[in-house]
């Protein structure tokens, strides 16, 4: 077992789920004021610290020093591997400013990574349970679920906050804290307490991750989505929950 996480209390106490930081320090800031203001004892990260925004190391050492695990997210695994993104050049220019910012310490704790955490009835990847690391989820239904063991399913990876329940079986997406895409600008998170989850929005001073990026030589494309919640470039991301998903 991880030892910055025991997740066998789980079901003790109330966890804060969250994910996409995706190096936005002001937002995960926000983000933890408000859940030690909502008193949740855990918090588990579901990947993508890296990418993005300028501010990586910072949002690395708040979470080690939290004793927060992460799971690995497609841009982790990416800024490890140097392979860039293959889906956007942009995200990839990103990639390779944290690949020369990182310190080895940090770049050591996101190697560290999990691609998933199992335990008892809960389930925790960043993309799906076909692929950890890189599934789309951006229709859930009662199929996919079907027959896969547990009850509670929690991943990230569309930045698009969602929550639904069938067949005794709860699924949830916190949404991103660092770069939502639901058109919702407002840090994302959920909190799950044992039986049901919360999705909460937190707003932060986008101006000071605006600046630091336009300090470290970013053009205003890379962060002006920000300002509206959607992708760089402009377009909003959105989930089906299938008709026969309650």
């Amino acid at each position: 077992m991880d030892p910055r996480f025991d997740i066998s209390k789980i079901v003790l106490a109330m966890i804060a789920i969250i994910a996409d930081i995706h190096g936005n320090l002001p937002a995960l800031e926000a983000v933890l004021r408000d859940i030690d203001a909502s008193g949740c004892e855990q918090i588990i990260s579901l990947g993508d610290v890296a990418g993005y925004y300028c501010m990586l190391n910072e949002c690395i050492e708040i979470l080690r020093k939290r004793r927060i695990p992460n799971l690995m997210g497609n841009h982790d695994y990416y800024l490890l591997s140097g392979e860039g993104c293959p889906r956007s050049l942009s995200a990839s220019r990103c990639l390779e400013y944290q690949q020369t910012q990182i310190t080895i310490e940090n770049r050591n704790w996101l190697a560290g990574s999990k691609e998933s955490i199992t335990r008892g009835d809960l389930s925790f990847v960043h993309g799906g349970w076909e692929d950890p690391i890189d599934e789309y989820l951006y229709t859930i239904s009662r199929e996919y679920f079907s027959g896969r063991p547990g009850r509670y399913f929690f991943s990230a990876h569309t930045h698009v906050q969602v929550a639904c329940e069938f067949d005794g079986k709860l699924y949830c997406n916190p949404g991103s804290v660092g770069q939502p895409r639901d058109g919702d600008p407002r840090a994302a998170y959920a909190i799950f307490d044992g039986r049901s989850v919360q999705l909460k929005r937190v707003a932060y001073d986008i101006d000071s991750i605006a600046k630091e990026m336009a300090k470290a030589g970013f053009e205003p494309r890379y962060y002006q989505n920000l300002f509206t919640g959607v992708r760089i470039g402009g377009a909003a991301s959105s989930v089906t929950i299938a008709r026969n998903a309650n």
